[in-house]
């Protein structure tokens, strides 16, 4: 990314007043000497609105929390709940830890990108799916497992399950 890039997205992202009242929020739950440890909350209330945490937004994020901006992208590229991009409207995580793996995990998501067409960590050109692995979700036993948007664990994915989801996404869509 390009100083001037970085500049112009750092300029697009400040705080609604709707925005700071919902980080006041988060915030007022710690101690005033350990507001930092709202960051978690506040990177999820940024992604909620814009879908994505950009490098503007940790800024934000940092200043308001009076900490190195540093240490919140160590918090957004450390957690795979955070996008650093746009992602579709619904991401497909799928486990490929060893227990999974081992319970067809990386078959199913293979299965996945040839569905779509689309590799691992790509969008659709519709924009409706992105498709990424995963670290353990813990659900080893009900594996292979995928999360879809953070929120929705699924179980025991076999192909025919991966097809029915994959309509049923795009059937709500209609």
């Amino acid at each position: 990314m390009t100083p001037q890039a970085s500049h112009s997205q750092q300029a697009a992202y400040s705080l609604s007043e709707a925005t700071r009242a919902r980080f006041d929020r988060e915030v007022a739950k710690y101690p005033p000497d350990q507001k930092q440890s709202a960051v978690m909350a506040l990177l999820a209330i940024v992604q909620q609105e814009q879908g994505f945490v950009s490098t503007a937004s940790e800024q934000v994020i940092a200043d308001y929390l009076g900490m190195p901006t540093i240490a919140v992208h160590e918090v957004t590229t450390f957690y795979n709940m955070y996008n650093q991009r746009r992602v579709g409207k619904y991401k497909l995580n799928v486990c490929t830890n060893l227990p999974c793996q081992l319970r067809d995990g990386q078959k199913a998501l293979h299965h996945l990108e040839q569905r779509l067409g689309i590799a691992m960590g790509e969008t659709t050109a519709d924009g409706l799916f992105t498709l990424q692995q995963s670290e353990c979700l813990g659900a080893c036993a009900d594996s292979p497992v995928m999360l879809v948007n953070d929120r929705t664990m699924c179980s025991f994915m076999s192909n025919d399950k991966l097809d029915q989801l994959i309509e049923g996404l795009k059937g709500a869509q209609q």
